[in-house]
């Protein structure tokens, strides 16, 4: 096991662990502010494809700013480890909610899949497909809202990445390694609202191939569903993809005329009650836990083809040509995951993947003690409960039904941690030789920058340097009137200490006092920079410039 830890966090409690790696609960020393620590599996990161695609599952986050969504703080990298720091969010998976109350009612339904189609329509404007929505990846908040999380497997809209996601989920065209598309996602949330609805999987089977062939050849099994939102569900399960709608905010016009026109203007009030409620009362029902007021919710399933999908009622049908051809293709690897074919070294080690997902309670704001959750549902047979996913080389690798790894996006006007902090010099006594020594910094980089709000923005600060010694990091802040000028200083300059690692990604907000058309922000370091530091500047929406 990786004994490392990120430099600057007491660590308190384990959440869950698996093939991929570990979520530790950590509280920010300098503020206080509990967190949740993705750490990357020791063995992976001997390979550089799987931390390339760590790097850039933290990237992601970062640039991906969305109350539906969840996000990181900071990512850091050194010899050692490399960790994704991310914010804690008060709130139970949608898995564990149905394994309390099942089915849903309509209106809870509809409002667990609007809140995170608009995740997923947030993230499909930046250009990027999620690839495995299910309820484990669905987090419920005590205010009834629901958000989206865990991009471990996510793509660049039409990237070619192989066949990866959860098979009771994906889509008929994720079966075969098409280019990945926002449709995709659309059907992986309509089977998961399917789900709400009736308390099983749109697709019951025996086996992973026949859950296969099912997706891709049986009729949409509509007549389940209320009448008011049955053309949702068809729609959404369209076998082509070019039936359903092409991105999520095209899917939540719908949702909404669907549900006003079934349920009445009031339906999402009503919704978010009754989901609230459930969300209480799970978070009520879990005994205590020490440390930091958070919950989390884990999930461990082994994928063993052959397993039964079970559940739900099942139809006798007759599958078409394209379907026996996918089927062939999902035996072939079926094989190859049951008796253990050899891969080469590119490829997961472990043929059985276990998975975890955190949640826990906002920094800042005061709840009420909450503890861990289990999510792991009793009657999901393994063969179609595991996620597929490529490995950083293309070849197949198997995960969890449960999520890889995930916990809250920074909220709006909250203070990311890593506040500036003071560290005591010893006046008296000698130096230390076997002190760290500064390091060079080799690079800052400045991305993201953007308007949140009327008077709010953020920024993402990337610095690498050359060793592992202490560095500080400040990002100030400026107003102005006048293009490629920095203009005048904005509040006070927020300095970060970091140590420990060669990498460091801090994902920054901060609330503009002045009233300039034009914002910039600037990052340095100490030691400084060889470039001396790096900056951005933008045109506030709203100001008109003549």
């Amino acid at each position: 096991m990786n004994t490392w830890a990120v430099p600057g966090y007491t660590e308190s409690l384990e959440l869950g662990s698996g093939a991929s790696g570990r979520v530790v609960l950590a509280v920010h020393e300098g503020t206080g502010i509990a967190v949740a620590v993705k750490y990357l599996s020791e063995s992976l990161y001997t390979r550089p494809g799987f931390v390339h695609d760590f790097r850039a599952e933290a990237r992601l986050l970062a640039g991906l700013n969305s109350p539906y969504v969840t996000g990181l703080y900071e990512y850091v990298e050194s010899p050692d480890g490399a960790a994704i720091v991310m914010e804690l969010v008060d709130g139970v998976s949608l898995r564990s909610l149905l394994a309390t109350q099942s089915p849903l009612e309509p209106e809870a339904a509809l409002v667990i899949l609007k809140g995170s189609l608009l995740g997923l329509a947030d993230a499909h404007r930046l250009g990027v497909v999620h690839r495995d929505y299910k309820p484990e990846n669905v987090l419920v908040s005590s205010d009834g809202a629901s958000k989206l999380v865990d991009f471990g497997i996510a793509v660049t809209t039409g990237e070619s990445a192989g066949v990866a996601g959860t098979p009771a989920y994906m889509a008929p065209e994720q079966w075969t390694g098409a280019p990945a598309s926002p449709a995709g996602d659309v059907y992986a949330a309509t089977a998961t609202f399917f789900e709400c609805l009736t308390g099983h999987k749109p697709y019951p089977a025996d086996n992973l191939a026949e859950l296969v062939l099912r997706h891709v050849d049986s009729p949409v099994p509509a007549d389940e569903v209320p009448e008011a939102v049955r053309s949702l569900v068809c729609r959404g399960l369209a076998k082509s993809p070019e039936a359903r709608p092409s991105h999520a905010a095209a899917f939540v016009a719908d949702l909404e005329a669907a549900a006003v026109a079934g349920y009445g203007h009031e339906w999402e009030e009503r919704g978010r009650g009754r989901l609230s409620a459930l969300a209480a009362l799970l978070l009520l029902r879990s005994p205590a836990r020490p440390g930091p007021e958070t919950t989390t919710d884990t999930a461990r399933t082994v994928l063993r083809p052959g397993a039964g999908e079970g559940g739900g009622r099942t139809h006798m049908w007759r599958p078409t040509r394209p379907g026996m051809l996918v089927s062939a293709a999902v035996a072939l690897l079926a094989i190859v995951l049951a008796y253990g074919v050899p891969r080469n070294d590119g490829q997961v080690a472990e043929q059985a993947a276990e998975a975890f997902a955190t949640t826990s309670a906002q920094p800042g704001v005061e709840s009420g003690s909450t503890s861990p959750t289990s999510s792991a549902d009793p009657a999901e047979p393994s063969a179609s409960a595991g996620s597929i996913g490529p490995s950083p080389s293309g070849s197949q690798s198997s995960a969890s039904d449960g999520p890889s790894a995930s916990a809250s996006a920074p909220t709006e006007g909250t203070t990311p941690p890593g506040g500036t902090t003071a560290t005591p010099t010893p006046t008296t006594a000698p130096p230390d030789p076997t002190a760290p020594v500064a390091p060079a910094v080799k690079d800052v980089a400045v991305s993201g920058f953007r308007q949140t709000g009327p008077t709010t923005g953020t920024t993402t600060v990337s610095i690498t340097t050359d060793g592992t010694g202490p560095i500080s990091v400040t990002v100030s802040w400026y107003t102005g009137d006048t293009s490629g000028q920095l203009g005048t200083p904005d509040g006070t300059p927020e300095t970060f200490d970091r140590s420990g690692a060669t990498q460091y990604t801090l994902t920054v907000d901060h609330t503009f006092q002045g009233k300039g058309c034009y914002w910039a922000v600037q990052a340095t370091t100490t030691p400084a920079p060889a470039d001396g530091g790096a900056s951005q500047q933008l045109l506030t929406r709203g100001c008109d410039i003549r």
